[in-house]
């Protein structure tokens, strides 16, 4: 199998609810991040760095997404959607996409996450590079306490441990789960294995936990620059005013 990655999923299915009410009438991955909608940057990105083709799973105002962007002339590579019915969690949107995603490696994007777009082009390569065939290569980014995110522990070039929202000061790693990652295709089996959590989600990190304990590689990739979980109004007024943010397009 090739391992070259020409394919992404990006996860941009939920209501934004911390987000009002800005998201009243808008979608949040339309929100505009220094003027340019915050799913843009992402398909942006992900072009440059090499995908061609990308499905976004929408739910929440998801005809706005497909009015917006279309068949993806716009970021430079072909569009397709899925509606997700039900918010049944990360896990579920990945469920019925093995058919649409074929037998490729695909990299999977949490759709409201903002990472440096340099990171894309060398997450793909440390795919394309890697000795041991991963079944994900994990963006990691660095944080000085976890606890937001997933806290993600790391042994011997390979992660031993996820510990979602751990609570504040426990983590006795830096690293969380950027929301940005290669998957190989043997993640399906583990994705129809999953059952329904306390929250009523199928939680995708529960099947990376059944992934490490089958001894299956899940390895780390450390992620440099901006990363930014744009959850918040007071999160998007920041980034709408980060010359960092701007510079980017400059330099496209």
């Amino acid at each position: 199998m090739s391992r070259t990655v020409t394919h992404a999923v990006v996860l941009a299915a939920g209501r934004g609810k911390r987000m009002m009410p800005l998201t009243a009438n808008c979608p949040k991955p339309l929100l505009p991040v220094a003027g340019v909608p915050l799913l843009e940057r992402i398909l942006r990105g992900l072009s440059a760095g090499g995908i061609r083709e990308t499905i976004i799973v929408h739910g929440y105002l998801g005809e706005m997404i497909e009015a917006y962007f279309g068949a993806g002339e716009r970021v430079g590579m072909r569009l397709r959607y899925c509606r997700q019915e039900t918010p049944d969690g990360t896990g579920g949107a990945l469920r019925h996409l093995d058919a649409l995603c074929g037998d490729h490696p695909f990299m999977l994007h949490w759709g409201d996450i903002l990472i440096d777009p340099s990171n894309y082009p060398r997450l793909l390569a440390a795919y394309a590079a890697t000795p041991v065939s991963p079944v994900c290569l994990l963006g990691l980014n660095w944080m000085e306490d976890p606890a937001i995110g997933a806290a993600v522990y790391q042994e011997a070039g390979r992660i031993v441990k996820i510990i979602e929202k751990p609570a504040p000061g426990t983590s006795t790693t830096p690293w969380n789960n950027a929301g940005a990652m290669v998957l190989d295709p043997r993640i399906w089996p583990y994705i129809h294995r999953l059952t329904l959590s306390s929250r009523g989600e199928y939680e995708f990190t529960e099947a990376l936990h059944q992934m490490i304990a089958n001894g299956d590689p899940v390895l780390p990739f450390e992620l440099t620059g901006l990363w930014s979980d744009v959850g918040t109004p007071e999160v998007l007024e920041k980034l709408n005013g980060d010359p960092v943010v701007r510079g980017w397009d400059s330099e496209e």
